[in-house]
């Protein structure tokens, strides 16, 4: 798997799983640690963000970090 395809399926799994959980981008911003706008970057695929951040979107959605990179 490439890195573009790896990007995009984290970006778009961030997205479903936020809106799965019913929660706001505002509000899981604030549970991972990051700004809204940053997050915004995120499911829009246009950061690539740290592991750290990685690690901590996956805790706060309460899901393994391989579900949020695989399709």
């Amino acid at each position: 798997m490439d890195k573009e395809t790896i990007i995009k399926n984290f970006s778009t799994n961030i997205r479903v799983e936020r809106v799965r959980k019913k929660l706001k981008q505002e509000k899981l911003a604030e549970m991972a640690d990051i700004t809204p706008e940053y997050l915004a970057r995120i499911e829009a695929g246009k950061y690539n963000p740290s592991l750290a951040v990685v690690v901590n979107l996956a805790e706060a959605l309460e899901i393994s970090i391989d579900k949020l990179i695989l399709p």
